[in-house]
């Protein structure tokens, strides 16, 4: 084959592929808690929040428009997932994700897709900061090792920021240690060794360390083998009024969520220019064909993971095959139900979770906010607040809000149109 690997789209280089194969590691192996547990959180067999990462990543990494975005099992669909499964069953969430896939598909014959690519550059970075700060918020109680409290933890993010720090004298030094571990080599390795997969050295270093210090913390534990059988399901014509409303929402969220992501993950490889319009919408598409499947046995939607998808590239990642690579290693993790991975502290896991949060917290933007037009400004911090305090859509939304009053007054007085506006205006 020489150098390079040729297809009809891409050329590839060997030497990509230690990056590619870290980078997919890297992301399995923070799939295989979060998958399981989110699938849990729906009602649903725990072994499908991983299967939703199998069954749609080499569809999305051939079909995708952006190589390094990684999708799995999301925090963002399990209200409609749950809601589903505790109507239905397995049946019942199988029939809302294939509508909803379905309507992406929609969505991208429609061309919306470019309406969501479109969005300003500071929306997109309160996104950013906002999906970070919730990286780092959602590991505070595993890295400092806290108890479930009697009354449970606060919904929002910023109340279980309140939770954590009210419980800081219960603070476990084990798993901080862990966590600690991992957050010190990874930001290490990054600022003096980049060409190592800052990630997983850290990951490694922590379980060789919770090994010698015999440090008993819960582990990532033995993973399920049997392959999921097929969902089996009726309609109704109830189910117009009960499923399509639901699975019209969900395709929405799922959308925004995908698009939001992709752009993240781009601004994080110093790519500010929007998507193509085609490619927004290729995007949707390829996510509806990959989560039809998924669909099939029950299994979540697949959206964009920003943990997976930004720890991918730190490791190296560059290429398609960091997607296919992540699918592939977790299948292999469950056919043959890893020891070594099984080993692994939760803690640590956790701890590359934070890290990659406050990478995302766009600590330049901060240091210029400023020197920002005060709609940006204002758009920017609306954004990452309302990101941890509400959702992300409703974020989007707020943020998006600014300029459109800012157009409305610039209209009303006859000034020069927004740059944002206008560019979205004449990609009609």
């Amino acid at each position: 084959m020489g150098a390079y690997l040729r297809t009809t789209k891409w050329k590839y280089s060997w030497r990509q592929l230690p990056g590619d194969f870290s980078g997919g590691l890297i992301a399995a192996l923070i799939a295989l808690p979060y998958g399981l547990a989110m699938a849990s959180l729906m009602g649903l067999p725990p072994v499908l929040g991983l299967f939703t990462s199998i069954l749609t990543a080499p569809i999305t990494a051939v079909l995708g428009r952006n190589p390094v975005l990684i999708g799995g099992t999301s925090s963002v669909t399990v209200p409609f997932v749950a809601l589903a499964v505790a109507a239905h069953g397995i049946g019942g969430a199988a029939k809302v994700s294939i509508v909803a896939s379905v309507l992406m598909m929609v969505f991208c014959v429609l061309k919306m897709g470019r309406y969501v690519s479109s969005i300003p550059l500071p929306v997109v970075s309160g996104f950013s900061c906002g999906i970070g700060g919730m990286m780092v918020i959602s590991q505070l109680k595993t890295i400092f090792g806290l108890r479930f409290p009697s009354d449970g933890w606060s919904s929002s993010m910023l109340g279980q920021l309140v939770d954590v720090m009210q419980h800081l004298g219960a603070t476990r030094y084990e798993p901080l240690l862990i966590a600690g571990v991992v957050v010190l080599t990874a930001a290490l390795i990054t600022k003096y060794a980049p060409r190592i997969p800052a990630p997983l050295a850290g990951v490694v270093l922590a379980f060789f360390v919770s090994r010698l210090f015999s440090l008993h913390e819960k582990e990532v534990g033995l993973l399920p083998l049997d392959m999921p059988p097929f969902a089996g399901f009726s309609w109704t014509p109830g189910d117009v009024v009960s499923v399509i409303p639901s699975a019209l929402a969900l395709a929405f969220v799922s959308s925004v969520n995908i698009l939001l992501t992709s752009r993240v993950v781009e601004h994080f490889r110093g790519r500010h220019r929007p998507m193509k319009r085609a490619d927004a919408d290729a995007e949707l598409g390829a996510y509806g064909i990959a989560n039809v499947l998924a669909g099939m046995f029950g299994a979540p939607m697949s959206v964009g993971i920003p943990a997976r998808s930004l720890a991918s590239v730190r490791c190296g990642a560059t290429s398609r095959l960091s997607n296919v690579f992540h699918g592939l290693i977790l299948y292999v993790f469950l056919r043959l139900g890893s020891d070594v991975v099984s080993r692994i502290p939760i803690a640590a896991l956790a701890g590359i979770t934070a890290w990659m949060g406050f990478c995302l917290l766009e600590w330049s933007t901060w240091r210029r906010l400023h020197r920002m037009r005060r709609t940006d400004a204002l758009a920017f911090l609306t954004t990452a607040v309302a990101v941890l305090m509400v959702n992300a859509v409703a974020a989007v939304a707020l943020g998006c809000s600014f300029y459109g009053v800012r157009w409305l007054y610039q209209r009303f007085r006859g000034a020069e149109p927004i740059p944002e506006l206008q560019a979205a205006a004449e990609s009609e």
